[in-house]
């Protein structure tokens, strides 16, 4: 049985069965879409991302290495996949075409896609977005003509996904119930003379067991010196007595994460550390008085630098105060819609939401990171986790207030 055959055969038993949402939902989405494209020229769109295929189709997969794509036109959407993703495109994509191609032969993309483009003169790409491969631009603008494409397609997807429906809004407060449920779990076995794998290994038990999806990235564990080098992970560190440990977890809920960070002390806190931990509390406040429909993302950082300002010399901070966050894939949850940042002027919005990674790291010595998921409303911002804002300290296994 080749893959065309075993498309239409699971189709007869399986079609649409997996779909994350509801078809007006999807309806709703695509409206959104379409209604964007008129009003700036767009035709069509050629869209690579796996996260902007979800949010119109459903379509989702593990195996985000391969080209896909999906056409968007006024009347009809086209996914494109290879062979071994023929599967996941009848059960979990709503469509009106599927395309094919063998997985070994990506050329084969080139002839069935310039036939589904080329009624169209506008076709919007986005050029900074995942999946999009030279090789194919290139030979379907040497045979439909460079002048067709333009590159605002990612910014128009970008400019509705970043609002959530209230429907991705009860995605996102599952996800938040199973982190922090993952990050309980982990914590609780924090102690001098467990490693930093052990740790990780029992928050990916919990998230798993608790309802979480593969996850768009795994638990993150890191303790001492480690945590002040940023975006290193578990590594069979041993935790010594005194020493911090930092935890970022994150579960997928059809597709959608809601991180959070805690540190926990395998012992008690040092004057120090709770310093630190006052300053992450400080700009936390600073941002979510500031997260409120016409205030910009470069209000809320402003007001958020104002609480880090004095130990800004002494500390390491990422400068990205918030990033939107959604449904996403590997490698990465950050879905990459906006960011709260200096010089970054779009206005918030109700029902954007943001996760708030605020980490101090002191070089070579430790740092404390803290964080929520957090939607924008009238009133300013509303956590979707539950962080309580301390740090999680233990003496002989048992938590100290």
């Amino acid at each position: 049985m080749d893959y065309h055959a075993y498309r239409h055969a699971l189709a007869e038993h399986l079609a649409e069965s997996e779909l994350p949402f509801a078809a007006d939902e999807f309806a709703a989405r695509r409206a959104r879409v379409r209604q964007a494209m008129q009003g700036e020229g767009l035709e069509a769109l050629l869209l690579t991302d796996p996260a902007d295929i979800f949010y119109l189709t459903g379509y989702h997969t593990f195996e985000v290495s391969v080209y896909i794509c999906l056409v968007v036109s006024a009347e009809r959407l086209v996914l494109q996949v290879p062979s071994i993703e023929t599967g996941p495109a009848v059960v979990t994509a709503t469509v009106d075409e599927i395309l094919g191609y063998r997985w070994e032969g990506i050329e084969e993309v080139i002839e069935p896609l310039t036939e589904v483009l080329a009624p169209f003169r506008s076709i919007g790409l986005d050029t900074y977005g995942a999946g999009l491969r030279y090789g194919v631009i290139r030979e379907l603008q040497a045979r439909l003509g460079a002048g067709r494409f333009r590159d605002d397609g990612g910014d128009l997807l970008d400019r509705i996904r970043i609002v959530k429906t209230p429907a991705e809004l009860d995605c996102l407060r599952e996800s938040a119930r199973i982190t922090s449920q993952g990050l309980r779990a982990a914590m609780a076995i924090i102690a001098p003379g467990i490693s930093d794998n052990e740790v990780a290994a029992e928050g990916s038990r919990a998230l798993i067991a608790a309802g979480s999806e593969f996850m768009s990235l795994q638990p993150i564990v890191t303790t001492g010196r480690r945590i002040s080098i940023i975006h290193v992970n578990h590594k069979r560190h041993v935790i010594g007595e005194g020493e911090p440990v930092f935890l970022e977890f994150g579960s997928a809920y059809q597709r959608y994460t809601a991180p959070m960070m805690r540190t926990a002390v395998a012992g008690r806190a040092s004057a120090e550390m709770q310093a630190l931990r006052d300053v992450c509390r400080a700009m936390f406040e600073a941002l979510t008085q500031a997260m409120r429909p016409g205030n910009s993302f470069d209000d809320a950082a402003r007001a958020a630098e104002g609480a880090l300002a004095p130990h800004a010399d002494r500390v390491f901070f990422s400068g990205v105060f918030g990033y939107a966050v959604g449904a996403q894939f590997p490698p990465s949850w950050v879905e990459g819609t906006g960011y709260i940042a200096r010089g970054q002027h779009r206005a918030f919005e109700a029902d954007m939401v943001f996760h708030l990674p605020l980490c101090l790291r002191v070089p070579g010595q430790w740092g404390i990171g803290l964080s929520d998921t957090v939607r924008v409303t009238p009133q300013g911002g509303e956590p979707l986790t539950d962080n309580d804002w301390q740090l999680y300290e233990t003496a002989g296994g048992a938590r100290m207030a």
